[in-house]
């Protein structure tokens, strides 16, 4: 008997639309992010995110306002998925005045109080405890609000994020752990740098409950998304989501990525694009047609080159900015 086979996702054309256009609008900007670091206009290191915008669009499709997110240094589609405005992205890539740490912060290290963003984070695993700390103050204001910490697979082997677990099961805090499993730790397969067979599976020693979702389809990653919030919101304390997805581009724009084939960057793209999946929907449903399409991403492309042409046009920053922002007066 064959077995049956799994219900297909109710979605709407609008949801299906919004989740396209916020993917494509990351992979755009990281494309063109990529450009103007080859172009010496963004100095440092500079992280990309293509391959993996299914992760934050899901996980903030299922976010409320109010929300609170914090992540590594790989930050720049988070920041978009939050709302946070392209122009004093790409302008604090380029250390312009117009970014949003006043061009002194670059690609791993801007913030947005208003969006609830706090970070990028240099530091591997830096931002887990922080995560929590967001979280313990949330808890201790009552205002029904959830954190979601992210980090790779990499920094899941550092103890600090286990020091973490451990309190933010103690306490019962409203985190949500997300674990980005690319598969490589800069350039250490997952596989060569740990036994576990998973790695939410180690919240179980301290009682944390968590699954593992599949990266590269932003309709279950929204779903596990709202399993972990209702759960957080619930006050049944903290959740890991070990997401399973993968970058097409190297650790940083300094890395060659010797340490994997073509073949299977090309496999992964070919066979299990987010993008692509979500663009394969909208046509056989009948919910978009192929200019449709063309011209969201013709609207995409502007919004990125408008943001590109302002981080160039944005000033450098005074000298006198040297001292902003570095000390409180008590």
């Amino acid at each position: 008997m064959a077995a049956k086979k799994s219900a297909k996702p109710n979605v709407s054309k609008d949801e299906l639309l919004y989740h396209y256009r916020e993917m494509l609008l990351i992979r755009r900007f990281e494309e063109k992010a990529g450009q103007l670091y080859g172009m010496g206009l963004i100095g440092g290191f500079c992280h990309l995110y293509i391959g993996q915008e299914a992760v934050v669009v899901g996980l903030e499709a299922a976010a409320e306002e109010g929300d609170k997110r914090v992540t590594s240094y790989r930050d720049h589609g988070h920041m978009l998925a939050c709302g946070m405005d392209p122009k004093g992205i790409m302008a604090e890539l380029t250390g312009r005045e117009g970014g949003f740490s006043k061009g002194k912060g670059g690609s791993m290290h801007m913030f947005s109080k208003e969006k609830h963003f706090y970070g990028g984070h240099g530091i591997v695993a830096a931002q887990v405890p922080i995560g929590a700390g967001l979280a313990f103050a949330d808890k201790y204001l009552g205002n029904d609000r959830v954190t979601f910490a992210y980090f790779g697979d990499g920094a899941a082997n550092q103890g600090q994020v286990y020091e973490t677990y451990n309190m933010a099961e103690l306490w019962d805090l409203p985190v949500i752990f997300v674990i980005e499993n690319n598969q490589y730790a800069m350039g250490t397969s997952v596989k060569r740098s740990t036994k576990s067979p998973s790695l939410w599976e180690r919240g179980a020693a301290y009682g944390i409950p968590g699954e593992e979702v599949d990266g590269m389809d932003v309709l279950k990653v929204k779903a596990a998304g709202e399993k972990a919030i209702a759960h957080c919101r619930a006050g049944k304390g903290p959740y890991i989501l070990e997401v399973m997805t993968y970058r097409y581009r190297g650790h940083s724009m300094s890395d060659p990525a010797k340490y994997r084939t073509r073949d299977e960057v090309q496999k992964m793209r070919d066979e299990r694009d987010p993008i692509e999946s979500v663009r394969q929907m909208l046509l056989t449903g009948k919910h978009a047609s192929e200019e449709d399409l063309k011209s969201i991403d013709k609207e995409i492309k502007a919004i990125v080159n408008e943001a590109a042409e302002f981080s160039k046009e944005s000033p450098e920053p005074a000298l006198e900015e040297l001292w902003t922002d570095i000390y409180a007066e008590a």
